[in-house]
């Protein structure tokens, strides 16, 4: 019998900047996330939750990539993201079109 593994923690990386310039410690809200799940960012609370293009609440506009899973099904926890200066494999992201890649090269986050 076959099994899938999950993506690990970061294995979606390919180069980030030096130290922990590329992450930041986040809030996240409304589900549990695999690591590599496209985010946006709750415009009410400023926590993040998975992009979706056709929200309306900001997280239509991709704003990070979850580094590790995190559930945050029954309460908002705490996770870490890659905001800024990295690139990534695409193939190994959640939830990513070509709307949410444009949204993460503007951030900073090259989608290859």
């Amino acid at each position: 019998m076959a099994t899938t593994e999950a993506t690990r923690a970061g294995e979606f990386l390919l180069s980030e900047a030096n130290g922990t310039r590329s992450r930041a410690s986040i809030t996240v809200t409304g589900g549990a996330y695999p690591a590599g799940q496209v985010l946006g960012i709750v415009t009410a609370s400023g926590s993040y939750a998975a992009y979706d293009d056709t929200a309306e609440d900001g997280t239509e506009v991709a704003a990070g990539v979850l580094y590790d899973a995190v559930d945050a099904s029954t309460a908002d926890a705490t996770g870490v993201a890659i905001v800024r200066d990295a690139e990534v494999k695409g193939a190994l992201l959640t939830d990513n079109d070509a709307a949410g890649t444009a949204d993460l090269a503007a951030a900073g986050i090259i989608v290859r």
